[in-house]
């Protein structure tokens, strides 16, 4: 069954290539032969023309293997219904073996047109174009005749339909394996979700994404991709009172950066924190917030007794001056979100390290809010090694520090030790402005000092939801780039609507 995946429905199931493969070998046992790869090709061949009900011509790149040949049976099923289909094949059909060698067969009895690139004037109003050259076939990049068809797709104007996964791009990581990689307008993922289509570059690369299961039961999840969170458990009763919500601390703000602590203080009051409390690293800092006269502002909030009972968000705009208070900080806080310089701080620091391991070994799970660059420092990587399988970078990185790790990026991965995975669908690159990691920071401190959580899986969920609502605020904002002031805003009123 078609069904289009869409960041405000799910949560959706995702599935790494080995597990795929596993499925798709059980389906082939059990199923009589060609059955898959027909109802594949059917299923690409509806979508086209739903997407595209006025195409008059259609042009097939199809590629050596099983993709080709799943493109091969959708060309045949859009030439039946009326469309004039042209079709490249890169390969040597001689080559061709199982399910592709059938398929090609019956395309050559068909009335279909063979050529050795697009059409003259191809791309123009009326067309569509489909990939079907590799799909989840590549391993390294294409070279050669694959990239110059994947070059002649890119050149396109008219609407390119990816069947399965845009050729070149890694369906496990979704980073290019080189730089030949189809840009598409809308991806059909058969059989299962994979994981790439929806972080690193892949979004970038799949247009809007479809998912035909083709009739299999796909089983356990390797990850999920996030959903809207529920609204139980955060209405508030009418007997309630501030001390019903908890006490949020923000730490950071050094010399010359009070405004990141700032933000996350404000984004946590705003998220539903019942009191909190700012405690700035620069003395001349302190002084009362104008705008925002409900936060606290406290001298020294780190040596206070508060912390015990506190969630706390340490680290924005901490630098060099936070290594100092984490000892305490990571020993007391009862909840514990790191962000920033706290996170370069233990990356540096095999003590605090070593504490942050303690903790989650102990009940007390803390969340680790990292950029790539952040998280290549923890690792002893490089923001290259942490980009090429995203997904791989967050759970050695919870399971090493016994904590949450929300890896911030295009498709946010969020990972906690012996849990399911998940990636965020929601998010844009109007994000990319100063501050609003800070304001993604104080949103998750306020929306878990606010909730009844302590096992890592609830905190996984609190984490997941909150990287939910701060992507979703700036896909619903109509200004790009999105301040982090605004940003708040637009999540107060998000929860609001909520």
């Amino acid at each position: 069954m078609l069904q289009r995946v869409d960041a405000t429905t799910g949560p959706w199931p995702l599935h790494r290539l080995a597990r795929t493969r596993q499925i798709e070998a059980v389906a082939l046992q059990s199923l009589p032969a060609f059955t898959l790869m027909q109802r594949a090709g059917d299923a690409a061949a509806r979508l086209a023309r739903a997407l595209a009900p006025h195409t008059r011509r259609a042009w097939v790149a199809a590629g050596p293997g099983n993709n080709g040949g799943d493109g091969l049976v959708a060309a045949i099923a859009l030439r039946r219904a009326g469309i004039e289909t042209f079709v490249t094949l890169s390969g040597d059909a001689a080559q061709l073996r199982g399910d592709a060698q059938q398929a090609h067969a019956l395309a050559l009895g068909d009335d279909l047109q063979w050529v050795d690139q697009p059409p003259a004037g191809f791309g123009r109003a009326g067309d569509l174009a489909l990939d079907a050259l590799l799909g989840i076939g590549a391993s390294r990049a294409p070279a050669g005749r694959l990239a110059a068809l994947i070059d002649a797709l890119n050149a396109l104007a008219c609407p390119v339909l990816a069947i399965d996964v845009p050729s070149g791009l890694g369906a496990d990581t979704g980073q290019p394996h080189g730089e030949a990689c189809v840009k598409a307008t809308h991806t059909l993922s058969l059989l299962t979700l994979k994981p790439g289509l929806f972080t690193g570059r892949g979004r970038d690369r799949c247009g809007e994404v479809w998912l035909d299961g083709l009739d299999v039961d796909a089983g356990p999840a390797d990850a999920w991709l996030g959903a809207p969170p529920s609204a139980t458990g955060w209405q508030r009763a009418h007997a309630q009172h501030k001390g019903s919500f908890g006490d949020l601390v923000v730490i950071g703000g050094a010399p010359g950066m009070a405004g990141a602590a700032l933000l996350a203080a404000r984004a946590g009051h705003a998220a539903g924190a019942g009191r909190t409390y700012l405690g700035f690293l620069d003395d001349a800092g302190l002084a009362l917030d104008g705008e925002h006269p409900e936060l606290m502002i406290r001298q020294a909030l780190w040596k206070d007794e508060l912390l015990r009972k506190a969630t706390v968000v340490c680290g924005c705009g901490g630098g060099d001056a936070v290594r100092g208070v984490l000892p305490r900080v990571i020993g007391q806080a009862a909840r514990l979100v790191l962000d920033a310089d706290a996170l370069n701080a233990i990356a540096i620091d095999t003590t605090l390290r070593q504490l942050l391991v303690e903790r989650g070994r102990s009940g007390r799970p803390a969340v680790l809010t990292p950029h790539p660059l952040e998280a290549a420092r923890l690792l002893g990587s490089d923001t290259a090694g942490v980009q090429a399988d995203r997904l791989r970078a967050a759970q050695t990185l919870a399971d090493g520090l016994e904590a949450v790790v929300l890896l911030k990026g295009s498709g946010s991965v969020i990972a906690a030790p012996g849990c399911t995975p998940h990636i965020n669908p929601t998010g844009n690159a109007a994000l990319a402005t100063a501050g609003t990691g800070d304001v993604l920071a104080g949103w998750i401190g306020g929306r878990w000092s606010a909730a009844d959580a302590s096992s890592m899986a609830d905190v996984l969920q609190i984490a997941s939801a909150a990287a939910w609502q701060h992507g979703r605020a700036a896909d619903l904002s109509p200004t790009t780039p999105l301040r982090a002031s605004d940003l708040i805003a637009a999540l107060h009123a998000q929860l609001r609507r909520g």
